[in-house]
């Protein structure tokens, strides 16, 4: 009889450490959407960061609303008409094109005070709030933009854009990883900072890239930062990132295995604890 109580103690006892089912929406840009779609890559991904995170912890379950090419303030436009479900745990990681596209980042009044579409911070309240609509018990995490160096698309050398080394339209992109953090302050939200405590820095993200030397003619491998203002010619030159050059990202902007890595690794710190 002891023998039987002792045997349904320990089933007991393995079973209150059974960790629960959660589901998981992972909203953003390409860096998401391209967990699905290795072909866009070229193939020089294997695995994106929300399958990394599941193989760690397979009690969750994800659904991709990635959407390549978007900005928070489009994802905000559309926000009825993504098919978003309810779910245990949203994660929000845009910010890199709304900057590329100039879109402007607005003020934490515009959050706060839920300003609507005009700026990035209004687009997040927005966000936000169909969130909490569909789950007010929901964890909400907020990932910030990496950072990026000169981006050359793998499949159209004429997409191209330069790092955030640079302004573009008067913003840098640490205003705007900045106010995905303010946000999260405000929200009390888990906020995973790629862009200030990932470790992926402007010369961690390539380590070169191949683009004709100006004196010469020839081939030459820059790292950063001697590549910057250094001439790529679309219609005539070289794709400038070949497979060897791959650091944190394959393309400048693009997390390679590497990056998708980082990012599940500081993300499973938080989603374990749920």
């Amino acid at each position: 009889m002891r023998r039987i109580l002792l045997l349904l103690a320990i089933i007991v006892t393995l079973g209150s450490f059974t960790p629960k089912e959660i589901t998981w929406t992972a909203i953003g840009d390409s860096i998401t959407y391209l967990n699905e779609h290795q072909d866009e890559t070229g193939n020089r991904i294997t695995k994106g960061y929300m399958t990394r995170v599941v193989d760690k912890l397979p009690n969750i379950h994800y659904t991709n609303q990635g959407h390549n090419g978007w900005t928070a303030v489009g994802i905000a436009k559309e926000i009825e008409n993504l098919g978003i479900q309810k779910s245990d745990v949203y994660s929000v990681f845009l910010g890199t094109n709304d900057w590329w596209s100039g879109q402007p980042l607005g003020t934490m009044s515009d959050y706060i005070n839920n300003t609507g579409l005009k700026t990035v911070y209004g687009s997040y309240r927005v966000i936000i709030n169909k969130l909490k609509n569909l789950n007010p018990n929901a964890k909400i995490i907020l990932i910030t933009p990496m950072q990026r160096v000169d981006f050359v698309y793998i499949g159209d050398s004429h997409n191209n854009a330069w790092g955030s080394y640079k302004e573009k339209n008067g913003q840098t992109l640490s205003q705007f990883a900045g106010a995905v953090n303010e946000i999260g302050r405000y929200e009390h939200y888990k906020v995973v900072d790629l862009y200030n405590k990932s470790g992926m820095e402007l010369k961690t993200l390539v380590k070169y890239k191949r683009l004709k030397d100006p004196e010469t003619g020839n081939y030459k491998n820059y790292s950063y930062p001697d590549f910057k203002g250094i001439p790529f010619n679309p219609d005539t030159d070289e794709y400038p990132y070949p497979v060897e050059a791959s650091d944190n990202t394959y393309d400048g902007l693009h997390p390679s295995d590497k990056g998708y890595q980082i990012i599940a690794d500081m993300l499973i710190k938080i989603l374990k604890k749920y």
